[in-house]
C-alpha cells in the first residue's frame, strides 16, 4: 500500500505543554499547527510511524533503525518529569527496511528502548488521538545526499508492497540563527535557507532541495534537511 501520511515536524521541546507553560503563547501557531497535523495523522489512520530524527543514534557511515521491541520515552531532561511515552516497534517492516537495502545502502539495525526528543516530540502530538501505532525510528549518516535520497525512494518502494498503512515523519527544524540571541549566533543565511526549503517544499522541487548550496546549508546551522532528503 502507499504512503498513506508524510510531514515534516519541528521537535522543540517548548511545544510540549508541561515544559513550555506561558511560552507556549509565543509559539501559538506552530502549535495549532501541530494540532491540525494530529488531526490530518488520525483520519490517514496509519498502522506504523517511520520517524527519521537528527537526535536519534547517528554513524558517519551508516544509517540506523532502532529494533527494540518496546520504544519509551520522557523529557526529565528539560525539567518535565510527568510527560511519558511508550510504543511498541514495527520489527516485521523494519527488518525488510533493512533485508532490501542491505547490499546497496548501508544500514544497521540497533537496540535502543530509550527515544529521543526528536522523536518525542511529534509523537506526543500524533499519538494524541491515535494510540495503537507502532514505531520505527530512524537515524539519518554522514553519507552523501544521494544516499539519503536513495534510503527515502528504497522505503518507498517497500512501502508500496506492504498492505500496511504506513506513515513517514521527518522531523526537523530549519535554521538555528536567525536572531542575535540564537545559540548558534545569527547569520543572514538563516532565513535564507529557511526560504529557499519553504519554496522549493511547495513547488515540489526535489531536485532542487537535493542539489541545495552546500555552503547555505553549513551557515544555517540547520536540523533536519537530512530527514527531509529521505522524506
Amino acid at each position: 500500500m502507499p504512503l498513506v501520511f508524510g510531514a515534516i515536524c519541528p521537535h522543540p521541546p517548548i511545544l510540549i505543554p508541561a515544559i513550555g507553560q506561558k511560552n507556549l503563547k509565543r509559539i501559538k501557531k506552530t502549535q495549532k499547527a501541530m494540532n491540525r497535523l494530529a488531526d490530518d495523522f488520525y483520519h490517514a489512520s496509519p498502522e506504523t510511524v517511520i520517524i527519521i530524527s537528527p537526535h536519534a543514534q547517528m554513524m558517519a557511515e551508516s544509517f540506523i533503525i532502532n529494533h527494540s521491541p518496546s520504544l519509551i520515552g520522557d523529557f526529565n531532561d528539560f525539567g518535565d518529569l510527568e510527560t511519558k511515552l511508550e510504543f511498541k516497534n514495527d520489527l516485521g517492516l523494519a527488518y525488510q527496511i533493512r533485508k532490501a537495502v542491505e547490499t546497496k545502502i548501508p544500514l544497521i539495525l540497533t537496540d535502543d528502548q530509550k527515544l529521543d526528543h526528536g522523536s518525542l516530540v511529534p509523537l506526543y502530538y500524533l499519538s494524541q488521538q491515535k494510540k495503537d501505532m507502532a514505531v520505527i525510528p530512524l537515524g539519518y549518516s554522514l553519507l552523501g545526499r544521494d544516499v539519503h535520497y536513495q534510503l527515502g525512494q528504497a522505503i518507498k518502494k517497500i512501502l508500496n508492497h506492504t498492505n500496511k498503512r504506513v506513515a513517514v515523519i521527518a522531523s526537523g527544524d530549519l535554521s538555528h540563527r536567525l536572531s542575535q540571541d540564537a545559540p548558534a549566533g545569527f547569520s543572514s543565511k538563516g532565513k535564507e535557507f529557511d526560504k529557499k526549503i519553504i519554496d522549493l517544499l511547495k513547488n515540489k522541487k526535489h531536485q532542487e532541495i537535493l542539489t541545495l548550496d552546500e555552503e547555505l546549508i553549513k551557515d544555517a546551522a540547520e536540523c533536519g534537511y537530512r530527514s527531509i532528503l529521505i522524506l
